[in-house]
């Protein structure tokens, strides 16, 4: 699966990168993929021989699930550890949305061959798209990376202003990009940023680009399953 997402990634970009110099009649820069797409080059510290700090509470807002249910955010929180990527399914950046996904399927492969942790833990994939990303897309987006019975949960919202304060507060900008004439292109610029939310709502890791990646969450994941089992 690593490597059909990758592939797929990397044409998704050819294709912009493509078009992109078509028009422009010259030739795109070449990209270099993020750290999560490869092998860590570093050998991670072990899980549970490190502290987390807690960062903050997670906020709450209001979200639609993939069958269009009204929801809150914290109806997704506090029974499980989980990890919240803010995502759109059309990003063409090959380093934004399409590596959150990538990794979370990783993470999501090496959970399944861990029944004990598995069942601990949920992925929360939450558009900031609404006009495009419906509760149907994301109902189809979901259907290319989740596994069966796995507990990774895709979320939109209703409207851009139910979720300006879900951005607002987990410090989420981004810009939408129109043409000359003031017509929205359909795409936009944002800074990718990964959360990791323990059982008690808060938040304990913010991943960027540059450290996103499946084993550091995993580890992290397993680190906080052990604080909390040591609480018990």
């Amino acid at each position: 699966m690593a490597l059909r997402w990758l592939a797929a990634a990397i044409a998704a970009l050819s294709i912009c990168a493509g078009t992109y110099g078509a028009e422009h009649n010259q030739h795109p820069e070449p990209v270099v993929l993020a750290p999560g797409y490869a092998d860590l080059a570093f050998v991670p510290p072990r899980a549970g021989s490190y502290e987390l700090p807690s960062l903050g509470p997670a906020a709450d807002g209001a979200v639609l699930d993939t069958q269009g249910a009204r929801a809150s955010l914290h109806d997704y929180f506090g029974d499980k550890v989980v990890v919240m990527s803010f995502i759109f399914t059309t990003c063409g950046d090959v380093n934004g949305c399409p590596l959150a996904t990538h990794v979370f399927s990783k993470v999501q492969d090496r959970l399944a061959e861990l029944p004990h942790l598995k069942q601990r833990v949920r992925l929360v994939s939450l558009s900031f798209d609404p006009a495009y990303d419906t509760p149907q897309v994301m109902a189809r987006y979901a259907g290319n990376f989740k596994r069966p019975a796995f507990d990774w949960q895709f979320l939109t919202t209703a409207t851009d202003e139910a979720l300006t304060p879900i951005l607002r507060d987990y410090g989420q900008w981004v810009i939408k990009d129109y043409d000359e004439d003031g017509r929205y292109l359909g795409t936009m610029s944002h800074l990718l940023r990964v959360f990791l939310i323990d059982e008690q709502k808060r938040i304990r890791n913010i991943y960027s680009v540059s450290f996103l990646h499946a084993d550091t969450i995993a580890n992290d994941i397993e680190t906080l399953l052990g604080e909390s089992s040591s609480r018990r």
